[in-house]
Parts: structure tokens; sequence; C-alpha cells
């Protein structure tokens, strides 16, 4: 396991700061209305697009895009070369000391955007203690799973027109909900809207056709945390037989810092022993997961936050680099920008399920929160963030955090 990099920004060298010079996470910083490339560091943000421009870095342009598909396409030794870069000009005792701090900006100031244009997004279902709890809920533990599920990871097409920032409201949803007394529909809010806790692959390379599990986990140019909303009663009536549709399109929430593969590296951990054997083009080479704590936190509006789940990324069944090789085997091309879904990470135990379905299970057995109130689902005026890190001994590798307040619904066309 790798010690601390120490820098010269002291918040950076924090035992508890998400943002150690080990991390380097990329986000986009609004500068005076304009989208800028940046990087956290401590809790401070260097605003690269400025750093470029000043000629400080020189990528061709790339971080003057407002956005890092462009970097993203130059490739690895791009990637590479900037980190190290980074490094040495934020390594502690560095001369550069002086003439970058004009070019700070406190993280608490900062206004955050979206930091790459999601060109594709897919959500997986690959942890297996949600399936099976998600299966058991609804066709009985003996029939939990479904056939193909230990064969392949299960995955369907999202809308990435609604991936939005962390910070970015999101507004309950309507639409055909099924009354367990009619056999009609009828039009409505959702009354279980919920959340799923999962983590974000960022694709950084493109692909023309196949490519193996090791091709596939070097296309990932980083991480994120990630919220999948869902309407659970919409998606009862709706999902068969073609599977989720407007019940996961309302909104889909990330991090605003991309944690690269390069930092979570020395973190890496193998997936779980296989009940039945993979078909080759699955198998992985060595570890493609990483161990990554997560948390999410629940905020009534004014109330104190509990924190309702704890669990890990290395609980998945199947790895994001299996993810897209599996996307590609039909000759689907991945393109830089597109974003994949974990699917929802949930552990062995109730404190470790990472959607409110599981935790209420279906709504029988509400969450307690503090003061004393319960949640089944999500509720107006309710603020969900989600938080992850990589911990070593010294220093951490963190996202930030992934927050999202639900509004009510706009109850347009009107409810009934």
């Amino acid at each position: 396991m790798t010690r601390l990099i120490r820098s010269w920004v002291e918040s950076a060298n924090a035992p508890d700061t998400d943002f150690p010079l080990n991390n380097l996470p990329y986000g986009v910083l609004s500068a005076g209305g304009v989208a800028h490339c940046a990087t956290a560091i401590g809790d401070q943000v260097l605003d690269l697009h400025a750093l470029e421009q000043a000629n400080f870095l020189d990528f061709g342009g790339a971080l003057k895009t407002g956005e890092w598909n462009d970097f993203m396409a130059l490739g690895h030794a791009e990637w590479q070369r900037l980190r190290n870069i980074l490094t040495g000009l934020l390594s502690e005792g560095a001369e550069a000391e002086g003439p970058l701090r004009p070019y700070l900006t406190p993280m608490a100031e900062a206004h955050l955007l979206l930091p790459f244009r999601v060109t594709e997004y897919t959500d997986f279902y690959a942890s297996k203690h949600h399936a099976t709890n998600v299966g058991t809920m609804f066709r009985g533990k003996d029939n939990a799973l479904p056939p193909n599920w230990l064969h392949m990871p299960i995955g369907y097409n999202g809308r990435a027109s609604s991936v939005v920032v962390s910070g970015t409201p999101v507004r309950r949803p309507m639409g055909q909900l099924k009354s367990p007394d009619d056999d009609a529909p009828y039009w409505g809010s959702s009354k279980r809207f919920d959340i799923e806790l999962e983590m974000g692959a960022i694709v950084g390379q493109p692909s023309d056709g196949p490519v193996t599990v090791a091709e596939a986990d070097a296309m990932i140019f980083g991480y994120v945390l990630l919220n999948d909303w869902s309407a659970r009663d919409i998606q009862a009536w709706e999902y068969q037989p073609l599977g989720p549709f407007q019940s996961k399109a309302t909104a889909t929430s990330i991090s605003p810092w991309i944690v690269t593969a390069a930092a979570l590296e020395p973190f890496r951990v193998h997936t779980p022993e296989r009940e039945v054997p993979l078909l080759p083009y699955l198998e992985e080479p060595g570890p493609m997961l990483y161990n990554i704590d997560l948390e999410v936190g629940l905020t009534p509006d004014g109330v104190t936050e509990t924190v309702i789940t704890r669990t890990n990324y290395r609980e998945m069944y199947y790895s994001a680099a299996q993810q897209i090789a599996h996307h590609s085997s039909s000759g689907c091309p991945m393109r830089v920008g597109d974003l994949l879904g974990s699917g929802t990470i949930s552990g062995p135990e109730r404190e470790n399920r990472g959607s409110l379905l599981e935790l209420s299970w279906g709504g029988k057995e509400p969450v307690e929160l503090v003061g004393g109130t319960t949640r089944s689902f999500v509720e107006d005026g309710d603020t969900l963030t989600l938080r992850g890190a990589a911990v070593a001994e010294d220093h951490r590798i963190g996202f930030g955090a992934c927050t999202g307040q639900v509004l009510p619904a706009r109850n347009w066309p009107k409810e009934g």
C-alpha cells in the first residue's frame, strides 16, 4: 500500500481529507460562469484551464474545453503525464508553490459542474446480495436469481440526458401506477421513490468491436459515486417485458470529482469466488474491483442526518471491466464519455443494503431515523448523500459527496 505524498497545500496532508496529493481527482469548476477543468487538492480546487492558458501546462488545449472528454481521448500516456506534472508541482517543497497559489479556489466557495459529457449511460444489476434480496421479495428465496444472473452481468440502456451533478435537486416523478384493487393503471406521483448506491465507471478510450476484460479495464479513465434514482411503483407496472424505462429516467446523480483508475490502483481486490464458471470472455486476468468504503446519509429537511447504510464496492459480483467486455461482446462500440453504473451495491447484512427497497424490505420494515421518524422510501424534502473512500494507513482516496434533494412532483398532468 502506498504512503501519503505530502503537499505544500497543508490541508492535503490531513488524514481525513478526501483529496490528498495521492488522489488528484478531476472535475469542472465554474469560473466566472465559464466551465474550467480543475483538480482537487485538500480543501482547495486548482484551475487547470487557467494553468494551461498561462502555459504552466500544455495538453493541446484539452484542458480548456470545459469538460474532460477531449483530455480522456488523448490516451494513457497523457493521462499519466498530467498526473506526474501535477504531483511535481504540488509536492511539498516544490518551487511552484508561489506561482500556483493564485490559481487555487477554496472548495467551500467552488461551484462544481458535471465533470464530463455523458455520451451514453448503461446501468447494471451486478451485486449478488442486491439481486438476491430483490428477487426474494418478488419471487421467493428459491427463485431469487434469474437463470442467467450467474453467467453474465445484466444491464439496460439508460438516459444520458438525465445524468446530473451532485447538488442538483431531483423532482419526484409522475407516471402510470397500478392499484392492487384495479386492473387499470392510474396517473400519479411515485409513492415508492428510492435511491440506489452505485459506482459509475467512465470510459476514457473507445472500442470498435469486442474487447477482453484486460482491454476493458485499460479503457476506464476513472470512477464516480452514482445514485440511480428509481421509482419502484412505476417500475413494477412497466418493467414487463422489456425492463426499466420511465422508472429510471428521472435522474442519475453523480459526484463532481472523477477519481482516476491510477489513484485507485493500490486498492485493487478480486471479485468473489464464482458459483459457476464464467465463459472465457468474462474471465479476469487479475483483481478488477476496489476496496472502497461506501455509505448513504438521509437528511429530512431541517433534521439531523442518519447514515442508513454502509457497504463496500468489493461486494460486487461483476467488475466494471467485465461489464464493458460483455457490453462490447455483441460488437457494440464504446465511446469516450460512456458511463456505466455498477448496479446497487449491497452487502450481506441488513445494514449493508444499498437501497431503501431492501433496507425497508419493500416497506414492511421501515428504517428508523434520528429523532424517531421512519422511512420506507424517500419523502419530499429529503436529501440523500452518498460518500465513498478507499482508505490507506495514513491517507484516503475519497470521492467527496454525491447529494440530491427530492422536490415535490410537478403534478402535470394532474393526478387521477
